[in-house]
């Protein structure tokens, strides 16, 4: 509320009402009509200047709403970071309510990815984690499929890793990515994907590193009904199941009081039903 009075006053008073936050960003709701984004650790705080600089160019391009910022806040009195007003997007996270019809909802991705995934400048915000060759990913994978052996099979996991990951990389000029696009970042409405939120790792590089969502929303049918629609090749798909398992190991290691690790052995489970 100081920031908004010194900021914005006429939103000051408005009610307040925390919705969560993640590792990254605490959210809040602003009136009827309005969220406050604010980092909440120094890590994140230039993720919500990417949004900042990016999201606007980007939202009018893409089939599905986005929380673009509409004002940009900057750090004030005991806040050090800078933050965001967006729009209020109504819906729940998709990993808590999936759609209704995952049929509806493969095509409905397909379209924001085929928009989204667009030649990106060169000035592009740079993700060390997200858009690079998969191979640069090695050396996380393997400590982690070793420290979660209680909870995976980190042999079987570690042969589908080496071929998937043995794929050809990516060679065409790099495309806009999300960078985190998974259930939790997806919201539903009235049993329909609604939105797409917390575009704080967006980047550029290999579309793979957002199809691998693929496997963390959908069974085999409507997984293929994705790659139809998005017109996705072989080496490309490969990528991308290697991007799943990735991520996969990344989100089992995380704090099971979110929906995280739960996406993570779902989504590790799918890959090596199909590629192990």
């Amino acid at each position: 509320r100081d920031l908004l009075a010194e900021q914005q006053p006429e939103l000051a008073d408005l009610p307040m009402r925390f919705v969560g936050h993640g590792w990254d960003n605490v959210v809040v709701q602003l009136g009827p009509d309005l969220t406050v984004r604010l980092p909440r650790r120094a890590a994140a705080a230039q993720l919500v200047l990417n949004e900042q600089r990016c999201l606007p160019e980007l939202a009018p391009m893409l089939p599905l709403p986005t929380p673009s910022p509409i004002f940009n806040g900057v750090p004030h009195g005991r806040y050090p970071w800078s933050w965001s007003i967006c729009p209020w997007l109504p819906g729940d996270s998709a990993a808590v309510a999936p759609p209704a019809d995952h049929h509806d909802a493969a095509l409905t991705l397909a379209a924001f990815v085929v928009a989204l995934h667009q030649p990106a400048p060169a000035d592009a915000p740079v993700n060390p984690f997200r858009g690079v060759r998969l191979r640069q990913r090695a050396e996380a994978v393997e400590h982690r499929a070793h420290s979660l052996r209680e909870v995976a099979p980190t042999e079987h996991v570690l042969r589908a890793w080496n071929d998937l990951s043995a794929t050809p990389h990516w060679s065409e000029p790099p495309v806009w990515l999300h960078g985190d696009l998974h259930p939790s970042n997806m919201l539903t409405n009235d049993g329909r994907l609604s939105a797409i939120i917390d575009f704080g790792d967006i980047t550029s590089g290999d579309p793979a590193t957002d199809l691998a969502m693929a496997w963390m929303m959908f069974e085999p049918r409507e997984r293929a009904d994705f790659r139809k629609a998005a017109a996705v090749d072989d080496n490309t798909w490969r990528r991308a199941a290697g991007w799943a398992l990735n991520l996969s190991l990344a989100y089992m290691t995380g704090d099971d009081t979110t929906s995280m690790p739960s996406i993570g052995r779902r989504t590790l489970s799918a890959v090596l039903a199909e590629f192990g």
